[in-house]
């Protein structure tokens, strides 16, 4: 049996094993151990799976997630999200669809500091989601404009999807996450658009707020400038140069354990609460990537990588059709995978190829997270979806429904950045 076969029958044990809702890591690293087994015997599967979790583990490079980590489950404990929320709504809620560019703003802001689609949307639908009920907003807009919005977390920094990229790759984690701020940013505008056109066409899904007085406008704003200034200081520092990825992390963890403190939230039991779950998160991740780097080894020996570089690049094809093709296989493997063995299944295999006919690889990186942020708001898996559903006793269809005209947005980033690379590549390549 040859080394290619092999390879392929391996990653269709890796499929049969995830759809069973085996741990992604656990995944991995059996199919890459079993298929070193068949090629290579005992001796070298067993010397890849005890060298592995070592010297992969043991890099300087992956200290900056649990850095990052721990300031987004510090900055959950507190009120961050709320008050981001109320200064949103003193300034825009008086306007028809008010609230819902108040929930945008501030789940935007959110998922930009914790770095969790999953926490986001959490966060904002306790605190969101009563407001837009309590002022008589359709429930299809008031779920999908938290729902929609929260993905913005895997693209804005720092994401943690951007890290396991550029860890799988060797890729600069500063310049990837420097790479999703204007696409972020065009992605935002994108979800505003998009409210404004719903609340134009139908009045009645959004009726306006009440109006704020100036100066209760202003005070607002005061309880949510130190968040400003510590994520300016974090994202600033990686791209002036003054400080790495992970000095910028622990700088970002301590500013959120400080404003905590002084806004009087971080209680003992919630900073105990907190670095449990940056510990559980931590631990899960560097799991994962043990078994990232098995399978990646395998895929090496089996030579697949490398017969799928010599079969893209002798077609000698448009690099648009290959966008294409790529947007057509991510948003199939979207419908039945979860957003993490989305990057580890494909990225390792398609990398070599795609740069080897002039992807750019921070270029790449970016797309294939936003592809990710699809797959979480797109049926039939939209994890998202299913969250909120659960959270706001929402019927899924209906989220779906609401969530629907907010993915022609997305679409167009896809083709804006396909059509002008630079969106993404500009901003680091001046670092």
């Amino acid at each position: 049996m040859s080394p290619e076969l092999i390879g392929v029958l391996g990653i269709i044990l890796l499929f049969v094993l995830l759809l069973c809702r085996m741990w992604v890591g656990a995944a991995l690293g059996i199919v890459g151990f079993l298929g070193i087994l068949v090629m290579r015997g005992s001796a070298q599967a067993l010397m890849v799976a005890g060298s592995a979790p070592f010297q992969y583990i043991n890099q300087y490079t992956l200290t900056v997630i649990p850095m990052f980590t721990l300031m987004g489950m510090i900055i959950a404990t507190t009120d961050i999200g709320g008050n981001l929320f109320k200064a949103a709504y003193n300034w825009v809620g008086r306007l028809r669809g008010g609230l819902s560019t108040s929930t945008v703003v501030a789940s935007t802001a959110l998922s930009a500091i914790i770095g969790s689609h999953m926490v986001s949307t959490v966060i904002m639908s306790k605190i969101a989601l009563p407001e837009m009920r309590r002022y008589n907003y359709d429930d299809k807009l008031a779920t999908s404009s938290i729902v929609a919005t929260a993905p913005l977390a895997l693209i804005l920094p720092p994401s943690f999807p951007l890290i396991l990229y550029g860890i799988v790759t060797e890729q600069s984690i500063g310049k990837l996450f420097m790479s999703g701020i204007i696409p972020g940013i065009l992605l935002f505008l994108a979800i505003l658009v998009t409210i404004n056109v719903l609340c134009r066409r139908n009045p009645k899904l959004a009726p306006p707020g009440e109006r704020v007085d100036m100066s209760v406008r202003i005070k607002s704003l005061t309880s949510v400038i130190p968040v400003v200034v510590l994520f300016v200081i974090v994202l600033g520092g990686i791209f002036l140069g003054i400080m790495t990825t992970t000095e910028s992390g622990a700088i970002g963890a301590l500013g959120a354990i400080l404003i905590a403190l002084v806004t009087k939230k971080l209680t003992r039991k919630n900073f105990v609460h907190a670095v449990k779950d940056t510990v559980a998160t931590v631990g899960m991740v560097l799991f994962l990537l043990v078994g990232t780097q098995i399978f990646v080894q395998f895929m090496a020996m089996s030579r697949l990588p490398f017969l799928l570089t010599d079969f893209i690049v002798g077609l000698d094809i448009h690099l648009g059709l290959v966008i294409v093709a790529l947007v057509l296989m991510y948003l199939i493997l979207g419908a039945f995978l979860p957003e993490i063995p989305m990057i580890v299944l494909t990225v390792p295999i398609l990398f070599p190829a795609l740069t080897a006919i002039g992807f750019d690889p921070i270029w790449f990186g970016l797309f294939v997270i936003i592809m990710m942020s699809m797959a979480a708001i797109t049926p039939p898996i939209g994890m998202l979806v299913f969250l909120m559903a659960g959270l706001s006793k929402v019927p899924i269809p209906k989220v779906f429904a609401g969530v629907a005209p907010f993915l022609i947005g997305y679409f167009i980033i896809i083709l804006l950045i396909s059509l002008f690379p630079m969106l993404v590549t500009y901003i680091p390549s001046l670092m």
